[in-house]
């Protein structure tokens, strides 16, 4: 299937559009069929897509009364840096799918709303491309890759680009096929591509036997190990944060191997699918690990009452991802900036009416578990 050309993006913002969310709705006059069911896709039944949004309607804000918070401010520090707020951009892949700027043009925008962008191994613009295009802070996401010496490559690079944190996703080294994409004839167009791994020669590998699995012996054959993650920590003098974490065990263990920082993460339903929501998870691994360690949600945000809830219930930040790229089609590095501001704006409007003038002063205690009716 051929993927339909749509209308540039505006040089200003359109009209009608009120909340953060208000993008998505936009976005399908923007982005063709297939690339919107890629996109807004999961893996599998999609049952963890769906699970990931009714989870933050479970949970209900506390309002307060009669509180000061003429002060108020959402400034935040995560990994020792002082952020305007705690809203961040995930790494999103091929960007250039949904808009020609497409990662060079999220950095500028997450840059002009002072947010962290965090560019991807899959971006369909170099590393050094988006570094130098957007002037904020960035991180960079890494996939291991099957040769260690393209992995220390793609660390070397980022580390002469100025990124401040490798970001390590260790979710989906395979994952269940997009059954939405696939029916809508989802392909990666031409001219769009991973640029960042452009250089690298493809490693020769051998041929499955009749008897082996294309999934154990296939796609998990160069999966990274608990070795490969140590190898990593002692290569880089970044901070190496993991992304795509939902087992409490798992987040003691990275913990004690010396990882920065975690991202409670099911890679937006689109990794394995019947996972727990993210927001659930974040619970037990706050418990699990206790306060003080830096601990992000990825999954599921679409506005900033879900940001002050994920906040309520462990997390020191949030990362927002499929809202980029339908603000990055609908209004390009403006749309993002606006985007990005719209979310800021509603964290501001419950923390005032939560009683919070402050990050530091949200809490369990500011949402309960909503009751059936």
């Amino acid at each position: 299937m051929t993927h339909t050309a749509r209308p540039a993006p505006p040089a200003a913002i359109p009209p009608g559009i009120l909340c953060a969310a208000d993008y998505e709705a936009l976005a399908v006059r923007h982005i063709d069929a297939p690339t919107l069911a890629y996109i807004a896709g999961g893996s599998g039944a999609e049952t963890t897509l769906s699970a990931n949004l009714r989870a933050f309607a479970q949970w209900q804000i506390r309002p307060r009364v009669l509180c000061d918070v003429s002060a108020g401010h959402t400034r935040v520090r995560v990994l020792g840096r002082a952020w305007a707020h705690p809203a961040m951009l995930a790494p999103v892949g091929w960007q250039r799918l949904v808009h020609p700027g497409g990662e060079c043009d999220t950095a500028r925008g997450a840059a002009a709303a002072g947010a962290c962008f965090v560019a991807s191994t899959l971006a369909s613009a170099s590393l050094e491309a988006i570094a130098a295009a957007g002037e904020g802070e960035q991180w960079f996401q890494l996939y291991f890759q099957a040769q260690r010496s393209v992995t220390l490559d793609l660390v070397r690079r980022a580390e002469a680009a100025g990124y401040r944190a490798l970001v390590v996703t260790l979710d989906a080294p395979v994952s269940s096929p997009g059954r939405r994409a696939q029916r809508a004839g989802f392909r990666v167009p031409d001219g769009v591509q991973a640029e960042n791994l452009r250089r690298y020669r493809a490693p020769d590998l051998p041929a499955l036997a009749p008897e082996q699995s294309r999934i154990f012996q296939g796609a998990m054959r160069a999966a990274p190990t608990w070795e490969d993650l140590h190898w990593l920590l002692t290569a880089t003098t970044l901070p190496v944060v993991v992304k795509g974490v939902l087992s409490a065990d798992d987040a003691c263990a990275l913990r004690a191997a010396g990882v920065a920082a975690l991202v409670v993460s099911n890679h937006g339903g689109r990794a394995l699918d019947g996972v727990p929501p993210s927001l659930t998870a974040l619970r037990e691994i706050r418990a699990a690990l206790g306060a003080g360690y830096p601990l992000l949600l990825d999954s599921g945000i679409r506005s900033g009452d879900d940001i002050f809830k994920a906040l309520a219930l462990g997390a020191d930040a949030v990362m927002v991802g499929r809202l980029q790229a339908y603000a990055l089609a609908v209004a390009g590095a403006l749309g993002v900036a606006h985007m990005l501001r719209l979310l800021c704006e509603e964290l501001e409007l419950c923390m005032a009416l939560a009683g919070c003038a402050t990050v530091a002063d949200i809490g369990a205690h500011c949402v309960s578990e909503a009751r059936p009716c």
